[in-house]
């Protein structure tokens, strides 16, 4: 009998708590305030109308400073790469590699820097004996770091070699290692350079070379003076660089 009178006593208390919470929600009109925060659809608000005079674009202050100078654009214009020189397949026999002797070596190196002494005085210009690792292998040409600090853009660019019959070669100059890389390796084997040939690089423009060869005198073809210096363009043209042949 004390058990079911101690649980009708909690229903009577949960009952009357019950019924005093429903009392403190009509004084606070909750009930009301949710229903009036149900979701709203999209379609049923109302999008504002904007004034046809409002939507007239107007004209941008710009600084007295810049009020002459054409308006500015901002159209994407995409970036034109540096080109990519021609590709050349296949690797040199590296097995076969033939290293010059130091009196080769320097035969060449002072034809060379005597060719360079003939040239025009206002374009600039530098002496590069030629190595196993420029020619053949990883064909990698590092320039002069003073001569690029002094005549070369300090940003990538295509350089543009000229041999002596005038054609041209593109190669891409990377200003972070002062050197040439792609397209050196096309003018090395069109041109069969081997190790210990001396070139003299002469800039007749800002991206462009004018290059001499002064083949490495090899032994065997002392006698036949096989090495000789090349000609150069005539001094009417110094602007391209060079001399009169003599």
């Amino acid at each position: 009998m004390g058990t079911n009178a101690n649980a009708s006593s909690y229903e009577e208390l949960r009952r009357k708590r019950v019924e005093e919470n429903k009392k403190k929600l009509e004084e606070l009109k909750l009930n009301q305030l949710a229903q009036s925060l149900k979701p709203i659809s999209v379609s049923s608000v109302k999008k504002p109308r904007i004034p046809q005079q409002a939507a007239v674009m107007l004209p941008v202050r710009r600084s007295s400073r810049v009020a002459e100078l054409p308006p500015p654009t901002y159209k994407e214009v995409p970036l034109e790469p540096l080109g990519r020189p021609r590709s050349y397949g296949g690797k040199r026999d590296l097995l076969s590699r033939v290293y010059a002797s130091d009196k080769d070596r320097q035969y060449a190196l002072e034809k060379a820097k005597e060719l360079q002494s003939g040239l025009a005085s206002e374009t600039p210009s530098f002496v590069k004996p030629m190595l196993q690792s420029h020619v053949t292998g990883g064909f990698w040409l590092g320039l002069p770091q003073h001569f690029c600090n002094g005549h070369l853009p300090k940003y990538d660019e295509i350089m543009t070699l000229v041999d002596e019959e005038g054609n041209e070669w593109p190669t891409k100059y990377l200003d972070r290692k002062n050197g040439l890389s792609g397209g050196w390796k096309g003018f090395a084997v069109d041109h069969d350079l081997v190790d210990g040939d001396a070139l003299v690089f002469q800039l007749i423009k800002p991206t462009k070379f004018q290059v001499y060869i002064v083949r490495v005198n090899r032994h065997e073809d002392n006698n036949n003076d096989v090495s000789e210096t090349p000609d150069l363009p005539h001094s009417e043209n110094k602007a391209e660089g060079g001399r009169k042949r003599k």
